[in-house]
């Protein structure tokens, strides 16, 4: 694994970076002003930060307490493969180890993209049986 310097940096991330980071890795883009709410409605994000530039980021959501979920772990294709994502799991779940109520079983989740599940296998993740979704429109009025 080849080096590179780079800094995890905590709830600075912009929307313009999530939107880019995304469209990055293949995903639909959001508008603006959903993601803005989004990040000041989420629990903790990371950025991590090389040479100046978002090239990396994590999300936790949930009720901070008993459910915790890792979103948008998104690291640019040309940066992966450098431990930037491993360092930014990694730094989610020291997160959620300092805020979880001692003495608490919680549980965290987290959605993989299909292929992507041994990387989150390394942190004690496992594949679960069930899972459902849905993707719903929200029509103007």
């Amino acid at each position: 694994m080849e080096e590179i310097q780079f800094e995890l940096v905590d709830n600075v991330l912009k929307a313009e970076d999530f939107i880019r980071l995304k469209m990055a890795a293949g995903f639909i883009e959001r508008p603006v002003q959903q993601v803005e709410a989004a990040l000041r409605n989420g629990l903790f994000n990371v950025s991590a930060i090389c040479d100046g530039k978002v090239v990396g980021m994590g999300r936790l959501v949930g009720d901070g307490a008993m459910y915790w979920y890792l979103q948008e772990i998104i690291v640019l294709p040309e940066y992966q493969g450098k431990g930037i994502g491993k360092s930014i799991v990694n730094h989610l779940l020291d997160h959620i180890k300092s805020k979880a109520i001692p003495g608490t079983i919680i549980d965290i989740g987290l959605t993989a993209v299909k292929g992507k599940e041994p990387f989150y296998e390394k942190f004690g993740f496992s594949v679960k049986a069930t899972g459902m979704g849905q993707l719903m429109e929200m029509i103007e009025i």
